[in-house]
């Protein structure tokens, strides 16, 4: 008779609102979609930052005060974006901002958020970002199950960077040593990920329901003769320059007499937004730059084509969106569009050629409506199943915990199970020499005094101060 287990999804991230990233986003969803049915108990485990830190990362002055304050904010904010209420759990780790990485890095050991007693599975979004300087527990000791859930393409960026291509080189070895020695299983959202040990592409991601419901609306104006979009062509993202702004004004510029009347509005808050602006000013096109907008703005829901030349992202979540709304898209063929390609209003482009006559046919007609079928490929109802088939997780039945046995007594294929297991037990013991090394730490890019949460971090969220080391005494004998 088989025993049917509750299973515990413990959910870490390396971003939170009011941080409008994709870390911050999807595993925000992810949480609460997998926690919809009840028939599986989910924590959501995020960075709290000091003060200081939230004032340099997040947007329009938000900071709070206390963990309290900022789960409220994160319950509300997805609260009013489904239709069920999420019954998902929210706990908190310490974290560092780097403004070098320009990323939220983890403080002390993060697998201590969960309880030992109800570890059970769990999904680190970005695991190399959560690994690179990990020292504490080993996840797969833990955890009965790690899943890793790739989202950037780290590799890209870097190599944009001084010295990029050695940077990339030894990013790549550090991504592939991290995720293989703490994770079971990876799940590349598109083939623009780095490949790694024990992966899969599948895209797991869905869109915000509300995108799904403009789509439905737009269909029905469409259907009763009804004017769906009044406006043309637009992009939305991260302005800076290596989010598509500069293959998208170079495509602008080279093609000015061909696209001669298009119109193009361009929406991000960034680093690059003076450059970009500076930039479409030279263009005889209309090309208008705005400060960055939730993509939910009705603003853009009169668009009817959104174009999207970057080829950074691993998979745009905009451009899901756009397509949820019932707009064409235009987009780059690239690893990073695939699962797009079954839509038959993302329009993909191989040359610059064909980007401007896709752009010119866009714009003079209609966009095909979507089936049924295409809008549950979308939606998060199909990306947590995906989740769930990719990850290879019963859902009701623990995975099994291997039993030491004496080495004389298994069989070859075992022994060589073993071999490997011993070698990987060396590679930890490895890393984890390492990453408790203040010095080495800080020589790889690590913020100073990051093996354990300080004083203000500690009082925040109410951990116990860091036993006190015993000193050593010595008696001389006399």
């Amino acid at each position: 008779m088989s025993t049917r287990m509750r299973r515990h999804f413990a959910i870490f991230t390396t971003a939170s609102l009011p941080w409008m990233t994709g870390t911050a986003i999807n595993p925000l969803f992810r949480a609460a979609y997998l926690a919809k049915d009840g028939d599986k108990d989910v924590t959501l485990v995020i960075p709290w930052l000091c003060l200081r830190d939230q004032e340099l990362v997040y947007p329009n002055k938000v900071v709070f005060d206390s963990p309290l304050e900022h789960e409220s904010y994160v319950r509300r904010w997805i609260e009013e974006r489904v239709d069920f209420r999420p019954s998902f759990s929210i706990k908190f780790y310490p974290g560092k901002f780097s403004t070098e990485m320009r990323s939220i890095l983890p403080v002390g050991d993060i697998t201590e958020c969960i309880p030992d007693e109800v570890a059970d599975i769990a999904v680190l979004e970005e695991p190399e970002h959560l690994n690179w300087y990990h020292h504490g527990r080993r996840w797969k000791n833990k955890f009965r199950r790690v899943i890793g859930i790739v989202h950037t393409n780290y590799l890209a960026y870097v190599r944009r960077e001084k010295n990029g291509q050695v940077i990339a080189c030894f990013l790549k070895y550090a991504n592939t040593w991290v995720t293989r020695i703490y994770c079971h299983k990876i799940i590349r959202l598109s083939g623009a990920t780095q490949d790694l040990p024990r992966s899969v592409i599948c895209n797991v991601h869905g869109v915000n329901p509300k995108f799904l419901e403009v789509g439905k609306l737009k269909l029905r104006q469409l259907q009763s003769g009804e004017k769906a979009f009044s406006k043309g062509a637009y992009y939305i993202g991260k302005m800076v320059w290596s989010k598509g702004y500069r293959e998208l004004l170079d495509l602008l510029s080279k093609y000015q007499s061909k696209l001669a009347g298009l119109e193009v509005d361009l929406y991000g808050s960034g680093e690059d937004s003076d450059e970009v602006r500076e930039s479409a000013k030279c263009l005889s096109l209309a090309v208008n730059v705005h400060p960055g907008r939730d993509h939910a703005d009705p603003l853009f829901h009169e668009y009817k084509v959104f174009i999207n030349p970057s080829t950074t992202d691993v998979v745009c979540t905009t451009t899901a969106e756009a397509l949820a709304m019932g707009k064409i898209v235009i987009c780059a063929n690239h690893p990073s569009n695939e699962f797009f390609k079954q839509f038959p209003n993302c329009r993909i482009y191989n040359s610059e050629e064909e980007f401007v006559q896709l752009t010119l046919d866009a714009l003079s007609e209609q966009p095909a409506p979507l089936t049924d079928m295409q809008r549950y490929e979308l939606s998060w109802e199909a990306a947590t199943e995906r989740f769930i088939e990719a990850a290879d997780i019963n859902p009701h039945a623990p995975e099994s915990r291997v039993h030491q046995t004496s080495r004389a007594s298994l069989p070859a294929f075992l022994r060589t199970r073993r071999l490997k297991q011993n070698l990987e037990d060396a590679s930890v013991y490895l890393h984890q020499a390492l990453s408790g090394l203040e010095v080495t730490r800080c020589a790889f890019g690590a913020v100073p005094k990051t093996l354990q949460p300080d004083k203000q971090l500690r009082k925040d969220l109410g951990l116990a101060p860091p036993p006190k080391r015993k000193k050593l005494k010595f008696k001389l004998m006399t």
